[in-house]
């Protein structure tokens, strides 16, 4: 199915600038999306699928290795130099089972060949890309505790049937959901490293641009495509020149202070806050072309950083965007 352009997604900035900044810096910890439904939370991640550069890999490799020398043993590929392919995006279904997300032992080959041989799951094919929840929230227990683990390890762990399997397993996470729906289990959301929320336009012009570019892209998609080629090449130019950058990118100990602080006043729970705050803001000064990140790159992004790391005060009726806030004008004077 063809994606609608990721340039073309009217409003909802914030969404777009949080799967940007995941793109650059993968090791921010991906993008949970919360908000009503059609709200281009499912097109936004398809959009920036269709509009991330490429990686290289070795084809047939189940875990897109980038050399063929890292390609797991048990996946017997032939040698090949590896090929540019697409970024792997990879959906992952509310009913599926352990075995599809961790990969299990390949029946077909067992029954026709008396082989014993693991089929990969969703985790592995997902490897050095992107792994997309819809409906984040109403995971079943077992599959998000696996998550977890995962998340962590950077590492599929796979013992049944007599196999023993290991294989890289790092990927941005990107969940959406509808908060009507029911609440996210603290563990999983504080794996996610931004938070934004969505909600559908409240002003006649923007809705009406809404819904003339989605008509125009169901009636004419190629020429659609066409028309917005050259805004997402220009993105996708500029996430590549930001990785370029991000290496250099020097953070001064007044930045690091200043994450600290916030996270402090706001009360967060363990490091985590602090480190996203650090790299989502140095991806945003790459994004930006800086070269020296400062505390207006932290303010920019710790709405995003923050807002689902709150704990909750009852004292405090403040919604946790108005909590953010209040703290980022105290700690920062922005």
């Amino acid at each position: 199915m063809t994606a609608f352009p990721f340039s073309a997604i009217v409003g909802q900035d914030e969404m777009k600038r949080a799967m940007v900044l995941t793109a650059i810096e993968p090791a921010i910890g991906g993008v949970l999306v919360f908000g009503d439904r059609g709200t281009g939370k499912s097109t936004a991640v398809r959009g920036l699928a269709a509009l991330l550069p490429q990686i290289t890999a070795v084809p047939g490799c189940p875990v897109n290795s980038a050399a063929y020398e890292d390609c797991p043993d048990w996946a017997e590929v032939p040698e090949a130099d590896p090929v540019e392919t697409a970024t792997p995006v990879i959906d992952l279904p509310l009913g599926a089972t352990e075995d599809r997300v961790t990969g299990a032992l390949d029946i077909e080959k067992a029954l026709t060949q008396g082989k014993k041989a693991f089929q990969a799951g969703l985790l592995a094919k997902a490897n050095r890309g992107y792994l997309y929840i819809d409906e984040v929230n109403l995971l079943e227990d077992h599959i998000v505790d696996l998550l977890l683990d995962v998340a962590q390890s950077g590492e599929n762990v796979v013992e049944r049937e007599g196999m023993s399997i290991r294989h890289p397993a790092r990927f941005v996470l990107v969940g959406s959901g509808n908060p009507e729906e029911g609440e996210l289990r603290p563990q999983l959301l504080d794996r996610f490293g931004l938070s934004v929320d969505v909600s559908s336009p409240k002003d006649i012009k923007t809705r009406i641009e809404v819904i003339a570019r989605r008509d125009a892209f169901e009636r004419d998609a190629p020429a659609f495509l066409d028309a917005w080629a050259d805004e997402d090449a220009a993105i996708r130019g500029r996430i590549l020149a930001a990785r370029t950058i991000l290496p250099q990118v020097i953070t001064p100990p007044s930045v690091l202070e200043r994450c600290a602080e916030l996270c402090l006043a706001l009360g967060s729970d363990g490091l985590r806050g602090e480190l996203t705050l650090l790299k989502a803001g140095r991806a945003l000064a790459a994004w930006r072309g800086q070269k020296r990140m400062n505390e207006s790159h932290i303010a920019d992004v710790a709405p995003m950083a923050l807002r689902h790391r709150l704990r909750r005060d009852p004292l405090d009726e403040a919604g946790s965007d108005t909590r953010v806030t209040r703290v980022v004008e105290e700690v920062l004077g922005a």
